[in-house]
């Protein structure tokens, strides 16, 4: 078998596995949120809840995990096991709905009960998910990347995002159809990734450079990455983080909202909503393409500055230009939703190369023999503190918004507005900031 890092074996599972990983967490940012204001009930706290139960989930399950294979030094045991039981917890999560006797879209309240099941079946999903895909996908690529296929391997790591996003929207909104047939789409894409986690557990094969790292006990080497001697001391890669954190988190006050804004306040259905998505993140995903080079020739705070004005000129033109009077959600490719698609597209290829260039810096700053648990940290400022800040800022939007609204049942629903994207294009422009000394520190090393 070979091991380069540029052997079939390597890009297969690359691609297949990234593609499972991102398909599953497409699932869980978009249609989670939908599943529950169709399924369960039109209340932004149970999706906020279980967002940042999900984020602390996610972020402990990376350190763990990510320690733990340092230690034994293998990752294919732990993506192996994590993506199979992924998979059948992403199946689980959809059998939440039958739980619910209630007549959700006529006003029925989801009780305590049954939003304590939704949010613990995503936080387990997300233990998994974190298990396989964070600490052990990640690092396992990291392991085998190198100087002369960085910048592919973090087109990679860019694109798969979009791709996962592109078909998880369009299939899945295919796949759910007009009947709202959610179950549909949890068991197809829950049985794909437990076939790549069987796969991976025949036929992934670790890097043969990677041997077992072992310090202390576990506790020890587990938090040895907050002590002031392990991360805080690394100022570029500290840097980074900041700015990533701070550009994610006002990512997180409108994506985690966007499908409902899009069905529920502009009138679109769930499938013309994933083509909304689908289309214009392919558009964007070219972009990654020449940015590869330019990574490779050390120019990726470059590539972040552009990106966090693109993203934010997408975000001005969704709060000012997009209301539900000026689309047309009876013929999707109108003229009249021109600028609704450039918008989404604009946001869109911000955010993706920003995930691209960000994800291919902080790799290359961590430490050989900590790689698993360094992915931790990724976790911590790419996921658990923008989702926590940005979810809580996106909720209290939601329910302060002109969107919410007493039905005739008496209930409160939270129907997101184009506040959440007004909010968030005025903080995007904060990560400018960490991103100068971030430069600073880059073009002092490179």
């Amino acid at each position: 078998m070979k091991t380069k890092t540029n052997s079939t074996h390597f890009w297969l599972f690359l691609w297949g596995l990234g593609l499972a990983g991102q398909l599953c967490w497409n699932i869980e940012n978009q249609w989670f949120n939908t599943f529950v204001y169709a399924k369960i009930a039109k209340d932004s706290t149970i999706v906020t809840l279980m967002v940042i139960t999900s984020a602390l989930t996610t972020t402990f399950s990376t350190f763990l995990f990510g320690t733990l294979s340092d230690r034994i030094g293998t990752r294919r045991k732990f993506i192996s096991i994590g993506y199979i039981a992924w998979g059948i917890f992403t199946i689980v999560f959809g059998l939440t709905e039958f739980l619910n006797t209630g007549a959700v879209n006529m006003g029925a309240k989801s009780s305590i009960w049954i939003a304590f099941m939704v949010i613990l079946t995503d936080n387990i999903m997300s233990f998994f998910g974190s298990m396989g895909n964070d600490s052990g996908f990640s690092a396992w690529s990291n392991d085998l990347t190198t100087d002369k296929n960085r910048g592919q391997v973090g087109a990679a790591h860019a694109i798969l995002p979009v791709v996962g996003t592109i078909i998880g929207t369009v299939v899945g909104g295919l796949l759910i159809g007009s009947d709202d047939n959610y179950n549909r789409l949890f068991w197809s894409m829950g049985i794909f990734v437990i076939a790549m986690g069987i796969l991976s557990l025949v036929f992934l094969k670790d890097s043969p450079t990677l041997v077992p790292h072992s310090r202390g006990t576990l506790w020890q080497q587990f938090i040895e990455v907050f002590h002031p001697k392990g991360f805080l001391i690394q100022k570029e890669l500290l840097l980074v983080c900041v700015t990533t954190a701070l550009f994610f988190i006002p990512f997180n006050i409108y994506f985690v909202h966007m499908g409902n804004w899009m069905i529920y306040r502009m009138g679109f259905g769930a499938d013309s909503m994933g083509l909304i998505q689908g289309i214009s993140l392919l558009l964007a995903s070219l972009l990654v393409i020449p940015c590869i080079g330019l990574i490779n020739r050390n120019k990726t705070p470059i590539i972040t500055f552009v990106a966090i004005i693109i993203n934010m000129i997408g975000l001005w033109i969704l709060a000012l230009f997009i209301r539900p009077g000026n689309v047309d959600t009876q013929s999707l490719f109108s003229p009249q939703n021109f600028l609704l698609f450039l918008a989404v597209f604009l946001a869109g290829a911000g955010y993706v190369l920003v995930m691209q260039s960000m994800t291919m810096w902080v790799k290359q700053l961590y430490p050989q023999d900590s790689r698993g648990q360094f992915e931790g940290i990724r976790v911590l400022f790419f996921t658990l503190i923008p989702m926590i800040i940005g979810t809580v800022i996106g909720n209290i939007i939601v329910k302060n918004g002109a969107g919410s609204i007493v039905n005739d049942y008496g209930i409160t629903e939270n129907i997101p507005t184009e506040s959440i994207y007004l909010w968030a294009a005025l903080l995007v422009i904060i990560p400018i900031v960490p991103l100068i000394f971030s430069a600073k520190a880059y073009y002092k090393r490179v």
